[in-house]
Protein backbone atom coordinates (compact mmCIF):
# COMPACT_ATOMS: atom_id res chain seq x y z
CA UNK A 1 0.00 0.00 0.00
CA UNK A 2 1.38 3.39 -1.00
CA UNK A 3 1.54 6.12 1.66
CA UNK A 4 -0.11 9.44 0.89
CA UNK A 5 2.15 12.14 -0.44
CA UNK A 6 2.56 14.76 2.33
CA UNK A 7 2.97 17.48 -0.32
CA UNK A 8 -0.66 17.17 -1.42
CA UNK A 9 -3.23 19.68 -0.21
CA UNK A 10 -6.27 18.12 1.46
CA UNK A 11 -9.25 18.17 -0.90
CA UNK A 12 -7.13 18.51 -4.02
CA UNK A 13 -7.24 16.12 -6.96
CA UNK A 14 -4.89 15.73 -9.94
CA UNK A 15 -5.90 17.79 -12.97
CA UNK A 16 -5.54 14.57 -15.00
CA UNK A 17 -8.53 13.03 -13.17
CA UNK A 18 -10.97 15.77 -14.24
CA UNK A 19 -13.39 15.56 -17.15
CA UNK A 20 -14.81 18.04 -19.66
CA UNK A 21 -16.62 20.93 -18.01
CA UNK A 22 -14.87 20.61 -14.63
CA UNK A 23 -13.70 23.85 -13.04
CA UNK A 24 -11.50 24.64 -10.10
CA UNK A 25 -8.46 26.41 -8.73
CA UNK A 26 -4.85 25.26 -8.93
CA UNK A 27 -3.72 24.42 -5.39
CA UNK A 28 -0.24 23.09 -6.10
CA UNK A 29 2.14 21.97 -8.85
CA UNK A 30 4.33 18.97 -8.04
CA UNK A 31 7.85 19.24 -9.42
CA UNK A 32 9.81 16.32 -8.01
CA UNK A 33 8.02 13.32 -9.54
CA UNK A 34 6.86 14.92 -12.77
CA UNK A 35 9.63 13.73 -15.06
CA UNK A 36 11.98 15.63 -17.31
CA UNK A 37 10.88 17.70 -20.26
CA UNK A 38 14.03 16.85 -22.21
CA UNK A 39 15.65 20.23 -22.64
CA UNK A 40 19.34 20.79 -21.97
CA UNK A 41 18.64 22.29 -18.53
CA UNK A 42 16.68 19.20 -17.42
CA UNK A 43 13.58 21.21 -16.51
CA UNK A 44 10.76 19.24 -14.94
CA UNK A 45 7.27 19.14 -16.35
CA UNK A 46 6.10 20.78 -13.12
CA UNK A 47 8.50 23.69 -13.63
CA UNK A 48 7.31 24.18 -17.22
CA UNK A 49 3.66 24.11 -16.12
CA UNK A 50 4.38 26.84 -13.57
CA UNK A 51 6.14 28.90 -16.25
CA UNK A 52 3.10 28.81 -18.56
CA UNK A 53 0.63 29.81 -15.84
CA UNK A 54 -0.41 26.80 -13.77
CA UNK A 55 0.25 28.57 -10.47
CA UNK A 56 -1.58 28.23 -7.13
CA UNK A 57 -4.72 30.35 -7.06
CA UNK A 58 -5.22 30.37 -10.85
CA UNK A 59 -8.66 29.27 -12.10
CA UNK A 60 -8.84 26.35 -14.56
CA UNK A 61 -11.54 24.71 -16.69
CA UNK A 62 -11.41 21.53 -18.77
CA UNK A 63 -12.58 22.69 -22.21
CA UNK A 64 -12.29 19.48 -24.24
CA UNK A 65 -10.95 15.92 -24.27
CA UNK A 66 -9.93 13.93 -27.32
CA UNK A 67 -11.71 10.60 -27.62
CA UNK A 68 -11.03 7.78 -27.27
CA UNK A 69 -8.97 7.98 -24.13
CA UNK A 70 -9.35 11.69 -23.32
CA UNK A 71 -5.74 12.46 -24.18
CA UNK A 72 -4.75 15.21 -24.75
CA UNK A 73 -7.09 17.52 -22.88
CA UNK A 74 -7.68 21.23 -23.50
CA UNK A 75 -7.43 23.27 -20.30
CA UNK A 76 -8.25 26.95 -19.88
CA UNK A 77 -5.91 28.65 -17.41
CA UNK A 78 -6.96 32.23 -16.86
CA UNK A 79 -7.73 33.42 -20.40
CA UNK A 80 -5.41 31.01 -22.25
CA UNK A 81 -6.11 27.46 -23.47
CA UNK A 82 -3.40 24.77 -23.41
CA UNK A 83 -3.40 21.18 -24.66
CA UNK A 84 -1.89 18.85 -22.04
CA UNK A 85 -1.28 15.13 -21.95
CA UNK A 86 -2.76 13.49 -18.87
CA UNK A 87 0.72 12.40 -17.76
CA UNK A 88 1.68 16.11 -17.65
CA UNK A 89 -1.60 17.09 -15.97
CA UNK A 90 -0.89 14.67 -13.09
CA UNK A 91 1.58 17.25 -11.73
CA UNK A 92 -1.17 19.88 -11.23
CA UNK A 93 -3.32 19.57 -8.11
CA UNK A 94 -6.74 21.27 -8.23
CA UNK A 95 -9.42 22.14 -5.71
CA UNK A 96 -12.55 21.37 -7.74
CA UNK A 97 -15.57 23.69 -7.69
CA UNK A 98 -18.81 22.16 -6.45
CA UNK A 99 -21.10 21.18 -9.34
Amino acid sequence: MKAEDPRLTAGSVPLASLRKGARGVVSQVLEGDSGLVGDELGATIGRRLIEIGFVPGERIQIIEEVWPGGDPMAVRVGSTVFALRRREARAVMVEVDAP
